[in-house]
């Protein structure tokens, strides 16, 4: 048994609107949560310098951190930066940074963790129950052939692409 020319045509015609169809839909849901957690009130947000009060201090993550969650709220929700009083502030400091020792082998440290923890305050001027203060932590490991210093250059902007997702999730995902 053999398929006609048109046959042909229409299986292609049919899973090409089908494939169109899922893609439409996935690119519509994907639209459409964008601002999900955002009441259409909230206008402006403002956030302020990330300070970094742990014992050892790592001088680019603080201003990347902020500099990093700035971006990623004016590119990703509706709402405007302001230097002014803001429907949503966000604030906070890096409460730790710190190493552990996460595995041994033969009796020798075999890789470190890198800690960081970060203190967030959340507040919304217009709905105060949804105010929220919170320690956000992760590890990044690392081998421990490596000194501290040559991790953080490979961790950097691991460290900061992460914390800023768990920040922003946190924030407007209500996790």
């Amino acid at each position: 048994m053999t398929l006609k020319t048109s046959q042909y045509r229409s299986f292609f015609k049919n899973t090409f609107l089908i494939l169109f169809g899922i893609l439409s839909i996935q690119g519509t849901c994907r639209y459409s949560l964008k601002d999900v957690s955002i009441p259409p009130e909230v206008k402006t947000v403002k956030v302020f310098f990330i300070e970094n009060k742990a014992r050892y201090i790592n001088p680019q993550l603080s201003p990347k951190l902020t500099d990093k969650l700035r971006q990623k709220i004016v590119n990703q929700t509706r709402l405007s930066q302001t230097n002014n009083e803001a429907d949503y502030e966000v604030s906070g400091y890096i409460s730790d940074y710190s190493v552990s020792t996460s595995g041994i082998s033969q009796q020798q440290v075999a890789s470190n963790n890198l800690n960081v923890t970060v203190h967030i305050i959340f507040r919304n001027r217009l709905d105060e129950k949804k105010n929220f203060e919170a320690d956000l932590t992760r590890n990044f490991p690392f081998s421990s052939s490596k000194s501290l210093t040559q991790a953080e250059g490979e961790l950097n902007e691991q460290i900061i692409n992460n914390l800023t997702d768990e920040i922003f999730n946190r924030i407007f995902s209500n996790w």
